[in-house]
């Protein structure tokens, strides 16, 4: 704010400082020269205001006519002879104010409406930028799982998923376990990664990224998140609580299967498969 009205001041200043070297000392005139400067000042500040708003197409065309504006403006004024005359009159002042204010702000608008209404939109790319995407991070978990691969080959997840190199330890270390339920879930995990490598709508990339004063792998994951700006692809529920307090979108696997169970309404007719019966007379234990 401080810095602001020093800049109305040094306007208000310069401003008198032209028009008493323009004039014989009018008052009128050092009035004018006063209020312009301040008026210009006043323009250039809430100019630059406003460009802290605006997309850079509009910034970049905006600032084109303004200067096109501008060159069109002094060619104007040499022309007509409006500079060159000493001492100059209130119509020489007034009629170059008009010029240079007038034609360059016709630019400036002009420069706007050529971003606005699409002349300058660039076309839209038909490729599949990555850019564009946002990476999603596996956990240990969610490739384990499997059903990963599944969605990816359904085309339900598509784009870059991200595959951490400590995530990627953690299965190698899972799969040399001396207990073999683990060591088939860690062989599972490396398999997945293998079928989702092949998978032709997304792309698997293995990063070497990792936080050595962070111990936790779920940790270590979260920050690497924050860092990318990513997603978590999970089925741990710990995991899924805490990444979202923190404030990463996490896509459960387990939500989705939730989200899509059949509804079934009352008196409809269900056809079930019965595994086994159950503890009483009548019951038993089925699917869908």
């Amino acid at each position: 704010m401080v810095l602001r009205t020093i800049f109305l001041v040094v306007g208000m200043v310069l401003g008198i400082a032209l028009a008493w070297g323009a004039s014989d000392g009018s008052p009128a005139l050092l009035f004018l020269g006063s209020g312009v400067g301040a008026g210009v000042g006043a323009i250039i500040l809430a100019v630059e205001h406003r460009l802290k708003t605006l997309p850079f197409p509009f910034v970049l065309w905006g600032g084109g006519g303004l200067v096109v504006g501008l060159l069109m403006a002094g060619l104007i004024v040499l022309v007509t002879g409006l500079v060159g005359q000493t001492p100059y009159s209130m119509f020489t002042i007034l009629a170059s104010l008009v010029i240079f204010l007038g034609i360059p702000y016709w630019g400036l608008i002009m420069g706007i409406r050529f971003a606005t209404e699409g002349w300058a939109q660039p076309a839209i790319p038909t490729g599949d930028p990555e850019s564009v995407r946002t990476k999603k991070l596996l956990d240990t978990s969610v490739i384990i799982d499997g059903r990963i691969a599944d969605l990816c080959e359904t085309g339900f997840i598509e784009g870059t998923l991200v595959v951490p190199h400590f995530i990627l330890q953690e299965l190698q270390h899972i799969s040399d376990s001396s207990d073999g339920l683990k060591r088939a879930r860690g062989r599972r995990g490396l398999d997945i990664l293998n079928v989702l490598q092949k998978v032709s709508n997304i792309k698997v990339d293995l990063v070497e990224d990792d936080f050595p004063h962070v111990k936790e792998v779920d940790t270590k994951l979260i920050e690497l998140a924050k860092q990318m700006d990513a997603k978590v692809l999970t089925n741990d529920f710990n995991l899924n609580k805490v990444a979202g307090i923190q404030g990463i979108r996490v896509l459960n696997i387990n939500d989705l299967c939730n989200a899509l169970k059949p509804v079934v309404l009352p008196g409809e007719t269900i056809r079930v498969f019965v595994l086994k019966e159950g503890k009483e007379a009548g019951q038993g234990v089925a699917y869908l």
